[in-house]
């Protein structure tokens, strides 16, 4: 399924999609509900032209803070701007900025083509019925014109939405959960089309996920938001790979956090002592040098292996004990526990180079240092897995 050719050729030059193709920016942002603060002194800056996605669980203030820049709420302090222009107490349909909501928010009483025409309609364009024709083709609905969304289903109904939105060439697109009524093979289909659209179309894309995959799949930059606050932001590879607190680590993705103390801190690598053994970590990939610490290692990161490892060569944690085993088809699920009663999680790929290892199999667990991360002890090392968990 496709969702754009339709508009692109408006959107090729974004001055005349609704003003000038600027950054969208948050200024020292916050909103109160009563005594509850759903975003907190917010500053952020989207480049013009960024697939940007804001991550987090339900209740984080992600799409509270959509809703600011979609005018739907009014921040109680602080403002909005794109560009130079200061859109904080603008009317939603004054703003150069449309939104594709969770709901759809479809007129039920106008057919597919008429929803999708709407916008165009209200601006006095001119060959609409063109344009629609086109964004009916693009999001594979052609033969549903005249249906009535009612007659949809929920998959349907999302792409009349993104339709509807794409074909009024906003500056910035809004994204609300917007694949969240799509099954899986199909949800995984359009994060790819829909970044393959931004990318064609140059259009700001915010988008409002708690789907890990989703962010990571369409984003060029991630803010994984945290109790009304970014906990950490940037490309989702510099994410997952080296987490700045446990709540990014844990939310996004699955990481072992096991504890330890920084032994030495000189130059470009630190040394960690963990449980009798000497772990070694890139000075870069260190959020603190001295005391004691999470030492974090993503369990795809890790190998098992049934004989003694080389510490010389790799990071080891020895005499494991294989408790658990999860086949998957594509790879395997290990969780082993170790001898002080930790148990660590390894995902290892079905090649068929070995069998299958065993609950009760004795092993050691590598993985290479610069794999390794290292976070400030003080921080919950349980903080974002029951996020995690509920996909909340």
């Amino acid at each position: 399924m496709s969702v754009e050719a339709t508009v692109a050729p408006p959107l090729a030059n974004p001055a005349e999609a609704g003003g000038g193709g600027s950054d969208l920016r948050l200024e020292s942002v916050t909103k109160r509900f009563g005594s509850f603060t759903a975003v907190d002194d917010l500053t952020l800056t989207i480049p013009a032209g960024s697939f940007f996605a804001l991550l987090g669980p339900s209740g984080c203030g992600k799409t509270t803070t959509l809703r600011m820049v979609a005018g739907l709420e009014e921040p109680s302090t602080g403002d909005v701007y794109l560009g130079d222009q200061r859109i904080t107490s603008l009317r939603p349909y004054k703003r150069p900025v449309n939104t594709v909501f969770q709901n759809y928010a479809l007129f039920p009483h106008l057919s597919v083509a008429d929803n999708i025409a709407f916008g165009l309609k209200r601006q006095g364009r001119k060959g609409v019925d063109s344009e629609v024709t086109r964004m009916l083709e693009l999001v594979e609905l052609v033969g549903y014109a005249e249906r009535r969304p009612a007659q949809l289903s929920g998959g349907q109904q999302q792409r009349v939405a993104l339709a509807r939105a794409l074909v009024n060439s906003p500056q910035v697109l809004l994204l609300d959960e917007p694949l969240g009524a799509l099954d899986l093979k199909l949800r995984r289909q359009m994060q790819i089309e829909l970044k393959g659209i931004q990318t064609e179309v140059g259009l700001t894309f915010v988008h409002v996920t708690h789907d890990q995959e989703e962010a990571m799949t369409m984003a060029d930059t991630v803010a994984v938001m945290h109790g009304g606050v970014i906990e950490q932001m940037g490309a989702p590879t510099d994410l997952y790979d080296n987490p700045a607190t446990t709540f990014v680590a844990n939310f996004l993705g699955q990481s072992n956090l096991v504890e330890g103390e920084i032994r030495t801190a000189d130059g470009d690598e630190l040394t960690v002592a963990v449980q009798g053994t000497t772990i070694r970590v890139p000075a870069e990939r260190a959020r603190v040098r001295s005391g004691k610490v999470w030492v974090g290692v993503r369990p795809e990161k890790v190998v098992v292996h049934a004989e003694a490892a080389d510490a010389e060569v790799t990071n080891s944690l020895p005499r494991g004990t294989v408790s658990d085993v999860s086949y998957s088809g594509v790879s395997t699920q290990y969780l082993v526990r170790m001898p002080w009663d930790q148990e660590l999680t390894v995902f290892e790929q079905n090649t068929g180079a070995r069998p299958l290892l065993r609950t009760g199999d004795q092993v050691d667990l590598r993985w290479r240092p610069q794999h390794t991360f290292v976070l400030d002890a003080a921080q919950d090392a349980s903080a974002g897995v029951q996020d995690a968990k509920v996909g909340v």
